[in-house]
């Protein structure tokens, strides 16, 4: 085994080599069965166990690079690989679960709290509201605290500002040490694009419309009486002429009376208990500034025969500006979507948490609960990708990887290992938040069978702990559900027990049937 905080290592060099070497010894007994239960699809591997003293050197090595070596006794290169660390991080940070993670505010106060235990520094940059974005900004270094968290505390003013870190960190896809200026992946609100957080206090009373804090949530008498309506919120009013132009596809539709809110009304005195809302989680598809959206040539498109490959060519020469997706390419989980903002300055920082708060509340006025499709089984993209969060501040971690290190992508995009104790913790956090912050009333998990059973009964538990006194919501009434499909390098409980069919008896979570 070997780490070098320079990165470099080459294991056919000759000694003396710049970098830190520790012997590993062949286990007879094989992978330790309390890890083989945690891991099953390690059980049968080899058990190679580093010497005694490296404990005393684990924390070190972890902000390194790390390489494995095998050799004849001869000492000849047979093989050389890389490792797999999320396992050894969860047992020594296992203590980061109980941190407040993300930007948390008291007595007016921001203090901000970034999970990264492989950093070498972490600094926070901030930027005035007014700033130039493209420019330098204000420098401050976050203290390391022993669970792996990196920690800063601002002042009241504050409030408003722009803010990114820089995460100096060994990333695996380079093989070099890199320093990344990356957004916080506990974002609660985002400038244009999502190329800046920005610090908001959700408590503050400008953010909180009238209607949302007065009206209450419809009632459910028992679960399976929910009845469901799944809405795209820019499909239900892009065209819908009763409702104005400038709110048409934003969250402020609901709040009109228009067409498409008259026909919700019928539905709901009907006997529709629940409107269903694609992914309203900041993604990292759809251009935010309407400014720069490009529509699709509609007269040609509907000139061209209907079984015709040309109306995908025009729309995918657009390259994603169009201003239309369906949302499950998450970015941020804590923030809600810019494009969906009904102008571009309430897109820019705080003004979209009070419009997607509007929204709920006019869903609610006219009886009808509010459900998020929520996409925690993968993110948009990994590695050092512009539109990667996760993957630049803890290289390796919160993705799944395959036996030679490859990002899994079953789910067609870069999956998520929510089984790793902090992935599971943005997981729970991230619905603790809406629940809280925006009073949902439920959540739709996205091919749920990626998730563990643990992983949805911790989020069970969690919203069950939520009152209407500490929390202004009744956690033990938000539904939760998803698509308990089984694929994948998941199937068959190969890496976990899953959240599918079959398997949730007795954890008030349900899945669709496709049986």
């Amino acid at each position: 085994l070997h780490w070098s905080a320079a990165g470099q290592i080459d294991p056919t060099a000759s000694e003396p080599v710049p970098w830190d070497t520790s012997t590993l010894r062949f286990d007879p007994a094989g992978i330790p069965p309390d890890v083989a239960e945690q891991y099953p699809h390690l059980a049968t591997l080899l058990a190679l166990r580093p010497a005694p003293q490296m404990r005393a050197e684990t924390a070190e090595a972890l902000r390194c690079q790390i390489e494995v070596s095998a050799h004849l006794p001869s000492g000849r290169l047979v093989s050389v690989g890389q490792v797999q660390l999320p396992g050894v991080l969860d047992d020594l940070y296992a203590a980061a679960a109980d941190a407040l993670l993300g930007p948390v505010w008291h007595l007016g106060t921001p203090t901000l709290r970034l999970w990264a235990p492989t950093a070498r520094s972490v600094f926070l940059h901030l930027w005035a509201p007014d700033a130039d974005l493209h420019g330098p900004g204000e420098r401050h270094r976050m203290l390391p605290a022993p669970d792996g968290t990196w920690i800063v505390t601002g002042s009241a003013d504050w409030v408003g500002m722009r803010y990114r870190f820089e995460v100096t960190v060994y990333t695996p896809q380079h093989g070099r040490v890199v320093v990344n200026q990356v957004t916080d992946p506990y974002s609660q609100a985002l400038t244009v694009n999502s190329t800046h957080s920005v610090l908001v206090d959700l408590s503050a009373p400008e953010l909180a419309p009238d209607q949302w804090t007065h009206t209450q949530a419809p009632r459910l008498v028992d679960p399976v009486d929910q009845v469901i309506y799944e809405l795209h919120l820019r499909d239900f009013s892009i065209s819908d002429s009763t409702v104005p132009t400038h709110l048409r596809g934003s969250f402020l539709a609901p709040t009109v009376d228009s067409a498409g809110m008259a026909h919700l009304r019928r539905l709901a005195q009907a006997g529709l208990t629940t409107v269903q809302l694609l992914p309203l989680f900041d993604n990292a598809t759809v251009e935010e500034h309407p400014g720069l959206q490009v529509s699709p040539p509609k007269d040609r498109l509907k000139d061209l025969p209907p079984d015709s490959p040309e109306q995908q060519r025009h729309v995918h020469e657009l390259g994603g500006r169009s201003g239309f997706n369906w949302g499950y390419d998450p970015w941020h989980y804590f923030a809600p979507e810019g494009s969906y903002s009904s102008t571009l300055a309430s897109a820019d920082g705080a003004g979209r948490v009070a419009e997607c708060r509007e929204m709920v509340a006019a869903f609610h006025a006219i009886g009808l609960r509010v459900v998020l499709d929520q996409v925690f089984n993968h993110t948009a993209s990994s590695g050092q990708d512009n539109k990667s969060v996760l993957d630049r501040i803890v290289p390796g971690y919160y993705h799944r990887l395959s036996e030679t290190g490859a990002v899994e992508t079953s789910t067609c995009c870069a999956n998520v290992a929510t089984e790793h104790l902090m992935a599971q913790r943005l997981m729970v956090d991230a619905c603790l938040h809406w629940a809280r912050y925006y009073r949902v009333d439920g959540f739709r998990f996205d091919l749920m069978g990626h998730h563990s059973r643990a992983n949805l009964i911790a989020v069970r538990e969690a919203l069950d702990a939520l009152t209407l006194e500490a929390d202004g919501v009744d956690g033990r009434a938000i539904t939760l559900y998803g698509e308990g499909w089984n694929f994948g390098e998941v199937a068959d409980n190969a890496r976990f027990v899953q959240a599918t069919q079959g398997q949730l008896g007795g954890t008030g979570i349900a899945t669709f049937s496709d049986r």
